[in-house]
């Protein structure tokens, strides 16, 4: 589905921000106003400029800077690439599964009153709950690896806080310096609850009188390391919505499509321009959270387990790496030789005609 023309979230921000800082004051965060201020600026006349160089001949431009921000659209395309090669690097020959942890919708106002207590404990239970799976299991009977990602976002943008889970059917038993793995379909029994309502309780706060007895955990294969990575990279690590994404914007509303995710067919919806920017912007994590971990032998510190792992079994994962899309590098408009940057976040002010 394409053939929209594509409408920068700046323009939107530019024409709305008033009309969503009135409508949304009482929910609106500080980091929200950061977020504001840095996406409405992004790459336009009113953010700070970048100086380039021909490597070759003594043409030189100015550029805008982008804001870098980690909602960004334009900004978080780099680091999904970066972040996909990172895990294409540590990838095992083995089948890889997917699990998502998905918190009940009766608890989705406690986590948004407490999103970095809550948000930390979701991230532990993940962890303590699969690992302790792997260990039980009578195939794998060791510590696993795990690469987990929060989302708390449905495809229609509502509020949705899930983790998903992404590790190879493999385990270390450090203990008998051992490699377990397992094949087929079938993973865990996956119903687990119970660390997570205790860690809430363990917290302090207060759990809403009724919730649902069976929580939503998803358990599917998705294939071996390399098909599995560079697509769950490129799902998992975008950003709340792609700018390729918004239709329109008229008569003070914003349309924008997504996937559904059962008919994999896309749809449409059409909010006021306000709700549109509390759609985005109520996603922004709290200040300095990560939101995508490495647990077990994924973990950054096991490099040299991994490197191991990939002498013994002669497994190249180096090989897989033209799949990532590598950022394309500026050329000079003159002579097509590479440009280099001369000098970063030039303020406005101070901006001079370049000479040629």
């Amino acid at each position: 589905m394409g053939g929209y023309p594509m409408i920068r979230l700046a323009s939107i921000i530019e024409q709305f921000e008033a009309a969503f800082l009135s409508t949304y004051k009482s929910n609106v965060l500080p980091s929200h106003k950061k977020a504001l201020s840095a996406l409405k600026i992004c790459r336009t006349r009113h953010s700070p400029k970048m100086l380039m160089r021909c490597s070759d001949c003594t043409h030189q431009t100015i550029i805008p800077h982008s804001c870098g921000h980690r909602n960004c659209p334009h900004c978080q395309y780099h680091e999904s690439q970066q972040w996909i090669e990172r895990q294409v690097q540590k990838q095992l020959p083995a089948l890889y599964f997917m699990i998502t942890f998905t918190l009940p919708r009766e608890l989705r106002s406690l986590v948004w009153q407490h999103q970095r207590v809550i948000y930390t404990l979701l991230f532990k239970c993940v962890w303590d709950t699969l690992q302790t799976f792997s260990l039980n299991d009578q195939k794998l009977k060791g510590t696993p690896g795990m690469v987990a990602v929060l989302h708390t976002h449905s495809r229609a943008l509502d509020y949705h806080p899930h983790i998903h889970a992404v590790l190879p059917a493999v385990a270390i038993d450090k203990v008998n310096r051992l490699w377990r793995k397992k094949s087929g379909n079938y993973l865990f029994n996956h119903k687990a609850r119970a660390k997570m309502l205790a860690g809430i309780k363990k917290a302090g706060l207060t759990l809403p009188e009724k919730y649902p007895e069976k929580w939503v955990v998803d358990c599917q294969s998705v294939g071996s390391g390399d098909k599995a990575l560079v697509y769950l990279g490129r799902y998992l690590y975008r950003v709340v919505i792609r700018e390729k994404d918004i239709v329109s914007v008229k008569h003070g509303q914003v349309t924008f499509r997504y996937q559904d995710s059962k008919t994999k067919r896309y749809q449409t919806r059409t909010v006021s321009g306000a709700t549109f920017l509390w759609l985005i912007l109520q996603h922004v994590l709290p200040t300095r959270f990560r939101r995508a971990r490495d647990y077990g032998f994924l973990h950054s510190n096991s490099k040299t387990l991994i490197k191991l792992i990939h002498l013994l079994f002669k497994f190249d994962p180096t090989k897989w790496l033209p799949k990532v899309k590598l950022r394309p590098q500026m050329r000079c408009a003159c002579c097509g030789a590479p440009m280099n940057i001369v000098r970063i976040r030039i303020p406005c002010n101070e901006i001079t005609p370049v000479p040629f």
